[in-house]
């Protein structure tokens, strides 16, 4: 269920959705359509994995990483056409193991690394790799999603990961303003930045720094800045948060008991240096100031049971979605802590200048309000995915 609809369809674009049993419902924003009308997409096996596709500018893409413990498991590459308002796929067998976690490079739209179980002397490891989709299908998916005759393609594996010597891997994050040949990789309680080579083909470990402290520290979750010229990235460990900087690989901040049950997710307010948002299972939303972790900035507690992810719109980033087991995906108004704090965003018809004044004195009462969402919903979609 998806709290916030849309009133006015003036952009395009699709949302993550949800998966109940083996199916993806991508609640999606297209022009004619009428209010409240989803695509649904079906998938045959449970799907954990989904990401964007960065680097792909001309389309609306998305890719779906299944987990099937009998079976190969799949890629779904899922375009949206939003002028017809259907969706069109492609499918990569992914036949190492089932998918935890996927990410795309932000400068090669063929490229993308997965986080799979590997079964070896009868212990399952957490690995990881970079794969490249074939040539063909990187232009964009042209297939209905009805149509079973498709032939299933395989991805290329470019390179691993390796490993071996420091744990299971939870996630891997590419450098978001990179050439895509830089990525970090949280293994148990280590981090490891990998310098890719020769076309992706190898890849070299460059640093690494491990987590100290009792007990068996494990990263749960991290999330690359795209301030500081990313030289910082943000991981989570049971309750605490903590800032890194990948020149030294030393700790920058912490933020003891930042959550009072296991951090979930975080992400970097992409307009705002300092500010980032994190999530738990003590089923709040969080946002800091990194320069000042005493206290969090904002908290919201919309959800009714364990947040699993929080994301920032990349244009608008007033505008935080948030996932959570309770079954709901709320999109949240944040004027006061945005870097657009009289907001910008209306419907298609023009406002008067009297109605510009009178949107502007109102803004900060839309907080929270999620009714007062159904505008921007649709600029969400569509600024998300550039």
């Amino acid at each position: 269920m998806l709290q916030s609809t849309s009133r006015k369809r003036r952009a395009t674009g699709s949302a993550e959705g949800q998966k109940v049993g083996g199916h993806l419902g991508v609640p999606c924003c297209g022009a004619g359509m009428e209010d409240d009308a989803p695509v649904i997409y079906g998938l045959e096996f449970q799907a954990r994995a989904l990401t964007p596709q960065t680097a792909e500018t001309d389309a609306i893409r998305f890719l779906v990483g299944t987990q099937s413990l009998r079976y190969d498991n799949q890629i779904h590459i899922i375009d949206f056409d939003d002028e017809n308002n259907i969706i069109n796929k492609n499918v990569l067998l992914h036949q190492v193991g089932e998918i935890w976690h996927i990410s795309t490079s932000p400068a090669d739209k063929g490229v993308l690394a997965t986080c799979y179980n590997k079964t070896s002397d009868s212990k399952v490891m957490t690995c990881a790799a970079v794969w490249r989709m074939p040539k063909e299908l990187e232009s964009g998916s042209h297939e209905s999603p009805d149509d079973s005759s498709s032939n299933t393609q395989t991805l290329e594996l470019l390179c691993h990961l390796d490993n071996t010597a420091h744990g299971n891997m939870a996630c891997v994050m590419w450098e978001p303003m990179g050439d895509g040949k830089k990525v970090i990789s949280l293994a148990d309680n280590n981090i490891l930045l990998w310098d890719l080579q020769e076309s992706s083909a190898k890849a070299v470990l460059s640093s690494s720094a491990s987590l100290e402290g009792k007990g068996q520290l494990k990263f749960i979750s991290g999330r690359w800045s795209p301030h500081h010229n990313c030289t910082q990235i943000a991981t989570a460990n049971d309750t605490t948060v903590r800032g890194w900087d990948t020149r030294s690989m030393r700790q920058i901040y912490c933020i003891e008991n930042a959550h009072g049950q296991l951090v979930r997710d975080l992400d970097f307010n992409p307009n705002k240096q300092y500010y980032l948002a994190s999530c738990g299972d003590d089923c709040k939303v969080k946002f800091w100031d990194t320069r000042n972790v005493t206290e969090p900035v904002k908290t919201l507690e919309e959800h009714s049971h364990w947040v699993w992810n929080v994301r920032y719109n990349h244009s608008h980033d007033q505008l935080i979605l948030t996932g959570s087991s309770d079954s709901r995906v709320i999109l949240s108004n944040m004027v006061s802590i945005s870097s657009e704090p009289f907001g910008h965003m209306v419907d298609d018809d023009e406002l008067s200048d009297q109605e510009d004044q009178h949107q502007e004195e109102k803004c900060n009462d839309f907080e929270g309000n999620h009714a007062s969402l159904q505008m921007k919903f649709d600029v969400f979609c569509e600024a998300q995915m550039k």
